[in-house]
């Protein structure tokens, strides 16, 4: 039975098929273009999901959120969202770490109407996620590309700016808001350098080409920093440059499997202390490179965001082990065995003896259980 997480996660579905589509939808196309995504974002698919999606729709038809209108069409009691005509450009997405909004930043953005003139020039754009804290930076810290923008099916008087899967990436390193004394982002200053507030503490705010590139830079840690895998082929030609010579470098970078792995690996391994969360192994190589690796919960060829929270630190073994669905974890970090495994015993005597993981004591940084739960689903887990 679909809880609801599923409720909300169809919802969302409705509005983004809706959107494509001018406000009416048939069925099979929600079930083609939306289902897989709602499995991933909820980590659930139950015996038959598509039997779910069609009782989840019924429900929404009875709470007044649509409308059938004949052969399998349905239509959204809202008008269509028609957003205002803006010159699309990079923004910069402000949030907060106890904020009211609820963001989840590699799903969606939330914000009220008074922004939406602002959002509507994100559409289909790189955006960069700016936290301020009063005790100190986290700054700018992660990129992501929105894909939609929609009304909030939740509250009609909030929108999402709904996040393109995969696009999401945290930076190798946060990126303060200002660095001796002067603010990176120099879109910021007035002429005569004196930092204009009214504009910094827009919710979403435009910035530059130059800006944008600058923060990258700054943000993305190179080969210098973390080195690739003895065994692996990486050119020079894809690892991150000091210089963006052009928007097309720019949008290859971004998307490059090697970039992204980098700044991953670097997250997961900082929160975990460069130790294998299962089994305690911290081993380092004569090059001073650690034998931990940083492993996906939800696959990145599922679309799984390269955020820490997405993350686990694992040894070689156990990485290999974890990718197959031989082991996984419960929402506590209770460590699972599957009755697959040919040799419990063998197995067992890697782990930590009590079966738990040791997951960092920041728990901003543990992995999310909605990763977790997809993990499991997905490899039809059983213990």
């Amino acid at each position: 039975m679909a809880g609801a997480d599923w409720s909300k996660s169809v919802e969302l579905a409705v509005a983004r098929q809706a959107a494509r589509s001018g406000g009416q939808f048939q069925l099979q196309e929600l079930v083609a273009n939306e289902l897989e995504r709602i499995v991933r974002e909820t980590g659930s698919r139950g015996l038959t999901p598509e039997a779910t999606l069609r009782r989840e729709l019924q429900q929404l038809r009875d709470r007044g959120g649509i409308e059938f209108v004949g052969s399998g069409h349905y239509r959204m009691t809202a008008s269509p969202l028609l957003l205002p005509g803006a010159t699309k450009g990079k923004c910069v997405f402000v949030v907060g770490s106890h904020s009211i909004y609820a963001d989840q930043p590699d799903r969606f953005y939330r914000f009220p109407q008074r922004w939406l003139n602002a959002a509507a020039r994100s559409l289909g754009q790189w955006v960069i996620y700016q936290e301020p804290r009063r005790a100190g930076p986290r700054g700018y810290y992660a990129i992501a590309r929105v894909e939609q923008i929609v009304r909030d099916p939740a509250d009609p008087a909030m929108y999402l700016a709904l996040i393109e899967p995969g696009s999401y990436l945290e930076f190798g390193r946060d990126v303060p808001f200002q660095l001796e004394g002067q603010a990176v982002e120099r879109g910021l200053l007035y002429q005569d350098g004196r930092l204009n507030n009214g504009r910094a503490i827009q919710s979403i705010r435009s910035i530059s080409d130059v800006d944008f590139d600058h923060i990258l830079r700054l943000g993305l840690v190179g080969s210098e920093e973390l080195l690739p895998r003895e065994d692996s082929d990486v050119s020079t030609e894809n690892r991150v440059r000091e210089d963006w010579l052009s928007p097309v470098e720019r949008e290859t970078a971004l998307v490059s499997r090697t970039v992204r792995d980098r700044q991953f690996r670097k997250r997961v391994l900082e929160a975990y202390e460069d130790r294998c969360a299962l089994t305690g192994m911290k081993l380092i190589n004569g090059g001073g490179r650690v034998e931990t690796q940083a492993a996906h919960i939800m696959g990145v060829e599922h679309k799984g965001p390269d955020r820490v929270e997405n993350g686990i630190a694992l040894s070689g073994t156990v990485h290999w082990m974890f990718d197959r669905g031989l082991i996984s974890l419960s929402n506590d970090g209770d460590i699972l065995l599957s009755h697959k495994i040919n040799d419990l015993n063998g197995v067992a005597k890697l782990l930590h003896s009590d079966r738990r993981a040791r997951l960092p004591a920041n728990s901003a940084v543990r992995p999310d259980v909605r990763f977790l739960a997809w993990h499991r689903e997905y490899h039809r887990f059983a213990a």
